[in-house]
């Protein structure tokens, strides 16, 4: 395969659907934990055993640069996989570093002390496995300084986006936007931190209002793949077709995803 993709549902079919409209010509296998998600009730030394393990699968099958399309993998599992597991020859990139190259306005390869951005109060909505590992602040910490973050664990939004509760979803954006906002009344910008709440950008947009400018992940982690292969062709792998693998059910699974993404996606079994 070319790139892969790794998430441990569905979220990160957000993230593929973006790249599969910005780069149509590029094939990806999406690798999906569905036995073993979610991952924000595990432990980190779990989380990222079994990150290593999807991202060797990806590997084996023929991919050189991997996705973390998955907030939880990418604050549990990332900085210790690309510092002990990962091999001199292969990448894995998450999903954090776009939404703080956009916000700051410097490139991620940018390695000078951190330093005033114009940004000064931001939201973070994210499950709250990621808000609790802190791991958004600790990168934007290395990048810039005199940033306030105000985060708020959405509890409870990924599941009913799983299940296709829209109406759910929507009260459920507007309840912890309401929260955060008693806490951080005018932000200025939003983070959507998790791959799942792309769907419900408009709901979170509306909500926070018209002056808070909101970054979507799939959008920004599209980008960057782009920008990073320009870079680093050397890195897309040799293969022709897209792919799909689950380690759970794959007619279930295939099930949910096409009512996820509104279109027929075929998984096959891992």
């Amino acid at each position: 395969m070319a790139v892969g993709i790794f998430d441990s549902g569905l979220g990160g079919l957000t993230v593929y659907d973006q790249i599969a409209a910005d780069m149509p010509d590029l094939p990806v296998c999406y690798f999906a934990d569905s036995a073993n998600t979610p991952y924000g009730v595990r432990t980190a030394d779990d989380i990222y055993n079994l990150t290593c393990a999807a991202t060797q699968s990806l590997f084996d099958a023929g991919c050189d640069l991997v996705i973390l399309a998955c907030n939880t993998a990418s604050a549990a599992a990332l900085r210790r996989m690309q510092e002990n597991w990962v091999p001199t020859d292969k990448r894995v990139l998450g999903v954090f570093v776009p939404m703080i190259e956009a916000l700051t306005e410097r490139n991620w390869g940018d390695n000078s002390p951190p330093r005033e951005v114009d940004v000064r109060d931001v939201a973070l909505f994210a499950t709250p496995a990621t808000v609790a590992s802190r791991a958004f602040q600790r990168e934007l910490a290395f990048r810039a300084i005199g940033v306030d973050v105000e985060t708020q664990p959405c509890g409870g939004l990924v599941d009913a986006l799983e299940d296709g509760d829209e109406m759910l979803a929507e009260a459920l954006v507007r309840s912890h936007v309401d929260a955060l906002k008693r806490r951080m009344p005018n932000p200025q910008a939003a983070i959507l931190g998790c791959t799942h709440y792309p769907l419900m950008q408009k709901a979170f947009q509306d909500a926070l209002g018209g002056d808070v400018k909101v970054f979507s992940q799939a959008n920004l982690v599209s980008a960057s793949l782009a920008d990073y292969l320009k870079r680093h062709p050397n890195m897309l792998g040799q293969g022709t077709q897209t792919r799909f693998l689950t380690t759970g059910n794959p007619a279930q699974v295939t099930d949910r995803a096409t009512q996820f993404l509104r279109r027929k996606i075929q998984f096959e079994a891992a």
